[in-house]
């Protein structure tokens, strides 16, 4: 593979991704509309941000939308990731995920150019969310969004190869509602993006807290939180980059015909 095929492969892989989104401009209004109701339904029930402990200083005044912005704004990147699997399911279907993996590159680096292409449109959108929540006037300014961007971006890429995993095992467009049920759900409301997860260990919660601890989106929310204000979180970065590079191993071996869905269900990927 030479560096031309390699970004001859990016630009067809992204630019098809990018179209699909550019002829469904509903796709990036029900993504605003979603977080925004959260935003406004959810928050009308707290009337102070919760203490941050070493995340620089809230005023107590500020209302609870300021908190749940960078959950809100993963949550995005999140239902993104979720629909990219479900058209990588609907284009496996209908045999053209078997064109593009039969393409002579590699097939980790085509994967790759999904991921990326998932990233990017996740990117798009949760800006886009937040630029409305700059202007709705949260407390939250534009260069705290900038300081953000890169582990936004980080995010984004955990769960769009989340998203890459979960196309591998979802054999029909019929099993995605389940896979909202049971995987996408509680993933978001297991983790801090509502709420400090303290409050669960504090109200006696324990299993809740410690599944909420180790959940990577709980620490893609924490980094992105803390980047707002400028700060690092160690651990949460390194979480949701070893996530990252997990969650893509595991598609990339679900995606070999020997060892993946070829073999295992006798059908091309």
């Amino acid at each position: 593979m030479n560096l031309l095929h390699a970004r001859l492969a990016l630009a067809a892989i992204a630019g098809r991704e990018v179209h699909k989104f550019i002829r469904q401009p509903g796709r990036l209004a029900s993504s605003l509309v979603r977080p925004l109701l959260w935003m406004v339904v959810f928050a009308a029930g707290f009337r102070q941000v919760p203490d941050l402990g070493s995340v620089v200083p809230f005023d107590p005044a500020l209302d609870y939308r300021l908190y749940m912005a960078p959950g809100l704004a993963l949550m995005v990147c999140l239902f993104n990731g979720m629909q990219s699997s479900l058209a990588m399911v609907y284009d496996r279907e209908m045999g053209v995920m078997r064109l593009l993996l039969t393409a002579p590159l590699p097939r980790t680096y085509l994967l790759a150019c999904k991921l990326a292409a998932g990233a990017f449109l996740s990117v798009l959108q949760a800006l886009a969310f937040l630029i409305v929540a700059v202007l709705w006037g949260i407390g939250l300014s534009p260069l705290q969004v900038l300081i953000g961007l890169p582990v936004l971006i980080l995010g984004a890429l955990m769960l769009s190869a989340f998203g890459l995993v979960l196309s591998v095992y979802i054999k029909q467009l019929e099993n995605f509602a389940g896979t909202m049920n049971f995987v996408i759900f509680p993933l978001f409301f297991l983790s801090s993006a509502l709420y400090p997860i303290q409050r669960m260990h504090d109200a006696g919660a324990d299993w809740i807290y410690w599944i909420a601890k180790i959940n990577p989106f709980t620490h893609a929310i924490e980094a992105l939180r803390y980047a707002f204000y400028g700060q690092a979180s160690a651990l949460s970065l390194a979480v949701v980059v070893l996530a990252t590079v997990v969650f893509y191993l595991i598609a990339a071996a679900g995606y070999d015909p020997q060892r993946g869905l070829v073999k295992s269900s006798g059908k091309p990927a």
